[in-house]
């Protein structure tokens, strides 16, 4: 398999909004993807949450588009359109046929340059009831719904900005105002704070004119404010600690999670491969030994978190039996853990294969190429780097597993977070 040649061209306006272009005529769809650089890791203590609320409050409306009409515009001319955010942004995404291009520039920059307009106190309150019951069906009444929020607590101290959760807190959310929420988009929805990203069957000449007569006109922002709390963070937590749960779920669990180098760092793709060796399919060791061999877990997980700030968090998890001892669970999958001191070429060769597959099956869809060309240009200010992810992973051999696994995945930088069943207190 030889390394991604993604073809793009990149521009950038007067105000700051930066644009790439990567056409690919195979077939007559277009992918527009604008990314903000803002998302929980911007909120300060007392406004958590509002980096998801505000996405929300994008859909309702902007000056020239009545609430709601964005999803009914994209949806009737056969298109897909969605929102979604996180730690380090928020992003913005519509896949439609490639005519209706200028439908998905006008409507996007409607709501980057014209939202304050139409933005009221009904629709403030109105999407701060979807938050809440989405936080209410997504984490409070879900079975391991709360998972994220006590493993960020205990990887994360209270200071730095991924302690919390992307949803945040609900107080602070029903303390929100108005001023509030127009100070957050003054804030971080400007053109010099966004990368649009257009791929899929475009001509870059006319793909530009367009973003030049809808996004060139809207003003460009102040600096983006410094991070708040310490973003600085140890390379290890210093030692394990534990969240014990008893709880309305199904089936005992155990997750663990680990400090690991940030998204940034070249030993970001050692963690990648270490987590496909240990997960990524049935061949993989926890799979293999702890569901196939032991019959100890009913499923397994694992995932590495494309994190910026400080340090990246890595986690694996093991669901078992309706009476599987979670202590049992718990010292199976770190025997695992331990067991990477003897990982095989093998073994890595066939974890970097599948990492490998994964992400090229990945950019095979536009709007997937589309929303990782933006990911690299926000945070390297380089989307070519993604044409540099298969080295980056192939490089990555059994020492490197060996060196990972003794330095970040031991019992000095472990948070553990067991559910068990109320059943079986």
């Amino acid at each position: 398999m030889s390394g991604l040649s993604i073809s793009f061209e990149r521009f950038r306006l007067d105000n700051g909004l930066k644009v790439v272009i990567a056409p690919d005529r195979t077939v007559p769809v277009v992918s527009t993807n604008l990314w903000y650089g803002v998302g929980s890791r911007n909120e300060p203590e007392g406004k958590t949450g509002f980096a998801h609320l505000f996405e929300h409050m994008m859909f309702q409306g902007s000056e020239h588009v009545p609430k709601n009409r964005h999803f009914e515009m994209i949806e009737r001319v056969g298109g897909t359109l969605n929102a979604t955010t996180w730690f380090d942004r928020t992003n913005y995404f519509e896949t439609v046929p490639s005519v209706d291009l200028e439908l998905t520039l006008w409507l996007e920059s409607d709501r980057m340059g014209w939202m304050l307009p139409a933005m009221d106190q009904e629709k403030l309150d109105n999407q701060r009831d979807v938050v809440k019951n989405e936080k209410r069906q997504r984490y409070d009444n879900q079975p391991y719904g709360d998972w994220d929020e006590r493993l960020q607590r205990l990887v994360y101290p209270a200071d730095h900005p991924y302690h919390h959760t992307v949803i945040g807190s609900m107080e602070d959310i029903d303390a929100a105002t108005l001023d509030d929420v127009k100070s957050f988009f003054e804030t971080y929805y400007v053109p010099n704070n966004a990368v649009l990203t257009i791929a899929g069957d475009v001509e870059p000449g006319e793909a530009m004119a367009l973003v030049e007569r809808y996004f060139g006109d809207i003003e460009r922002g102040a600096e983006i404010p410094r991070l708040p709390g310490n973003p600085d963070v140890a390379a290890r937590i210093g030692e394990t600690v534990r969240d014990h749960v008893v709880s309305d779920v199904p089936l005992p669990r155990v997750i663990m999670a680990f400090r690991v180098p940030p998204f940034s760092s070249d030993d970001f793709a050692v963690a990648k491969v270490t987590r496909g060796l240990l997960g990524m399919g049935r061949a993989s060791r926890f799979y293999r030994h702890l569901v196939r061999e032991q019959r100890i877990a009913k499923n397994v997980v694992t995932y590495v978190y494309p994190l910026l700030t400080g340090q990246s968090m890595m986690l694996v998890w093991g669901t078992g039996f309706p009476h599987t001892d979670p202590e049992a669970l718990e010292r199976a999958m770190s025997d695992e853990l331990a067991g990477l001191m003897d990982a095989s070429q093998a073994e890595v060769d066939r974890a970097i294969a599948l990492t490998e597959t994964d992400l090229v099956r990945t950019l095979e869809r536009t709007a997937e190429r589309a929303d990782m060309l933006s990911m690299f240009d926000l945070y390297f200010d380089d989307p070519g780097r993604l044409n540099q992810e298969l080295d980056r992973l192939r490089a990555v051999d059994p020492d490197d597993i060996r060196r990972f696994a003794e330095d970040r995945l031991g019992t000095d930088n472990r948070a553990v977070v067991v559910y068990v069943p109320e059943s079986e207190r």
